[in-house]
């Protein structure tokens, strides 16, 4: 059984190979293939909402999969855009429904908003990361999570930023030891944590961000492991079941920040 990190290094430690292999898989080739194929001929929202197959590719590349149904919302995310302040997408907290806009910017760009590069192959590309995610996560949510922040974190500026995010907030807590109930205690309050433990500024710099993961999975295959009163789940056995008695260690020596 390889560990949280083991699993996370031998997708990240080669990224561009890993996006490669989920490329050829038949059915992810098959919907990519049409998705090319058909957007630039897409000229307005309605069009777009027209072609399922076109509108659910989109949207699991956006991280979105669960809200496909909502179709009222996301067509008022989609026809507002994101240039005025009072647009529907920048009042919602989750960044990806902004960064959806980005992708397939109507409101801007009207009928040519689906010439762009962005919209094409930016498209495809997320659908990639979005399914490797998924697929990684049908094995360990821990190597899911990891891959996620590796890829979002950067993008954030605030702890509020992490916060707003389930995903991120779960890493941030686990980094952090802290609770699930920490969730629940006052914003302001769970941010001040943040900013006392984490440099947001770190989140920029591969090396720090990779002392962070690699601590964020160490403590993940402890806080997850079947049976944590189990001395061999806990410091491993000759099968390579649990946690090894140098991932324990690794816990005790890395630093949040890389610092």
């Amino acid at each position: 059984m390889t560990t949280t990190y083991t699993s996370y290094q031998m997708i990240a430690g080669n990224l561009s190979k890993s996006l490669e292999r989920v490329s050829e898989q038949p059915d992810v080739a098959r919907e990519t293939e049409y998705y090319l194929a058909n957007i630039g001929n897409v000229k307005t929202v309605d069009d777009f909402f027209a072609d399922t197959r076109l509108y659910n590719y989109a949207i699991k590349a956006h991280g979105l999969e669960d809200m496909g149904y909502a179709k009222a919302f996301m067509r008022k995310v989609l026809t507002e855009g994101v240039d005025k302040d009072d647009a529907f997408a920048k009042q919602l907290t989750d960044s990806r429904y902004s960064s959806l806009v980005e992708s397939l910017n109507f409101a801007r760009n009207g009928t040519a908003a689906t010439s762009f590069d962005k919209a094409q192959k930016g498209v495809a590309d997320k659908y990639m990361r979005q399914t490797l995610e998924q697929t990684a996560g049908e094995d360990n949510a821990g190597v899911r999570l990891a891959l996620y922040f590796e890829r979002t974190a950067p993008t954030i500026t605030s702890a509020f930023g992490l916060l707003a995010d389930d995903a991120l907030a779960q890493v941030t807590r686990t980094l952090l030891q802290m609770p699930d109930e920490f969730a629940a205690a006052d914003i302001d309050k769970q941010a001040a944590a943040i900013d006392k433990a984490i440099d947001i500024k770190d989140f920029k710099d591969p090396a720090k961000l990779s002392k962070l993961l690699e601590r964020f999975t160490a403590l993940w295959e402890l806080n997850n492991s079947s049976d944590p009163y189990d001395p061999l789940a806990v410091f491993g056995s000759s099968s390579g079941y649990g946690i090894s008695s140098d991932l324990l260690l690794s816990i005790n020596t890395l630093k949040l920040g890389g610092r």
